[in-house]
């Protein structure tokens, strides 16, 4: 059963796509664990990433942090992250776990460090901060951080990326019912949600950056890899069939068969209990 402040369509929106999704979405960016931990002032011994998908924001604290928990409420998500634990040097530290931000089964007062990657959009922000408050260690850190799509390459090329994802987004209001949607909430709002809480002593918003390689396939694949593309074609439309060829066809042009460093923009909400 979903606890009350959850909505079913936000954790069904990520089913039947992980392998998508773990291929083509970022890593957490070593700028996370480096800013956290010098927050925190310690190695933690407790780290939980709280919508954590595929794992990609989970394994990146191997070797930094002397326990991770992965919490997930989507199945296929979860299902992928464990399959990668095969194959992580360091398993034995890192686990995961279904459940909801806003009922974790933990101890209370027993998290140094609690994230939430490119995920805290999808949760109910007063229940899911009690939550953290209750599990974190005085002193600890939530933070939740988000990348800013699309990545920075020409704006000719992201004016596409975005006029593609809002064209998803016209044609799911087209074919389902407004209570059958995900809930994304804005993620400016971050920021005052975690002031307004009243339950962090320090608060802050912290802008970087990350260079990383991308061709032009794992670009198209980001904005193919987003949730509101992926519903479509899961609901069997094929409205966006024209507009996809079109953004590949233009980011191969773009891309010339080369692998560029790309500039990945990211914004952390950060709160210290």
């Amino acid at each position: 059963m979903i606890p009350e402040g959850n909505v079913r369509s936000n954790v069904e929106r990520f089913s039947g796509y992980q392998s998508l999704y773990d291929k083509y979405r970022p890593e957490a960016p070593r700028r996370v664990i480096d800013l956290i931990v010098a927050y925190l002032g310690k190695r933690p011994s407790l780290v939980v990433d709280v919508g954590c998908g595929t794992g990609l924001s989970s394994f990146a604290w191997v070797g930094h942090a002397d326990r991770i928990i992965g919490v997930e409420p989507n199945a296929d998500m979860i299902s992928r992250a464990r399959e990668k634990l095969a194959h992580t040097d360091g398993a034995d530290t890192i686990s995961f776990v279904p459940g909801y931000s806003n009922q974790l089964e933990l101890e209370s007062g027993t998290v140094d460090v609690i994230t939430c990657s490119q995920s805290f959009h999808w949760m109910e922000p007063a229940s899911t901060l009690k939550e953290a408050s209750r599990v974190l260690t005085e002193g600890g850190i939530f933070a939740a951080y988000d990348c800013d799509w699309p990545p920075t390459v020409h704006w000719t090329l992201e004016a596409v990326y975005n006029n593609l994802l809002g064209k998803a987004d016209a044609v799911l209001a087209g074919l389902t019912k407004e209570e059958d949607r995900a809930w994304k909430r804005n993620k400016e709002q971050h920021l005052q949600q975690l002031k307004e809480s009243g339950r962090f002593r320090f608060t802050k918003e912290i802008v970087f950056h990350n260079i990383e390689p991308c061709d032009a396939d794992r670009y198209s694949g980001l904005a193919i890899s987003q949730g509101g593309v992926q519903t479509v074609i899961k609901l069997g439309s094929t409205e966006l069939d024209e507009d996809i060829a079109t953004f590949k066809r233009l980011t191969e042009q773009y891309f010339q068969g080369r692998t560029l460093d790309v500039l990945f923009s990211y914004r952390m909400r950060l709160g210290v209990k």
